[in-house]
């Protein structure tokens, strides 16, 4: 029989994610942004003081790629170059206050994406999918992972 590619998770899963993409991009435009940009601004908040080189791995983009993204987030005053004073070669990544609204602009879309993205489910079946999706998560990380050591 057959299978479904409306019930393949690989299928439901990259379909999902293009949507839930295009509506953050969308969300980000109307703020004079990118999804990138807002990615970078949130890991920073995390995560304060990264060099390029480990946002670009953690956001998974090449480094020239954040190095572009981080310019223009320095143009706009969100994003300041610290040099790393073990390695002159190494410039760390903070926030500066000027990020800080835009922050909660993202924390409110990322509230209302969730809120369209979650309607309807009740709060049961809310925890049972974020658990299996984890699940998920580490089961493709486990894979990735022994694929490295192999």
């Amino acid at each position: 029989m057959k299978h479904s590619l409306d019930r393949d998770p690989v299928c439901l899963l990259t379909d999902l994610a293009r949507m839930v993409r295009t509506a953050a991009d969308a969300r980000a435009r109307d703020h004079g942004m990118t999804r990138a940009q807002w990615m970078i601004l949130v890991r920073l908040d995390r995560q304060p003081g990264m060099s390029q080189n480990e946002l670009a791995a953690l956001i998974e983009v090449e480094p020239i790629t954040v190095g572009r993204l981080i310019d223009r987030l320095e143009k706009r005053g969100m994003v300041a170059r610290h040099p790393d004073p073990a390695d002159r070669r190494v410039w760390r990544l903070h926030l500066t206050q000027t990020a800080q609204p835009m922050l909660k602009t993202i924390r409110k879309a990322r509230e209302e994406l969730n809120d369209i993205l979650t309607a309807g489910l009740p709060r049961k079946d809310l925890d049972a999918l974020v658990d299996s999706l984890l699940r998920l998560k580490s089961n493709i990380a486990d894979t990735r992972t022994s694929a490295k050591v192999a």
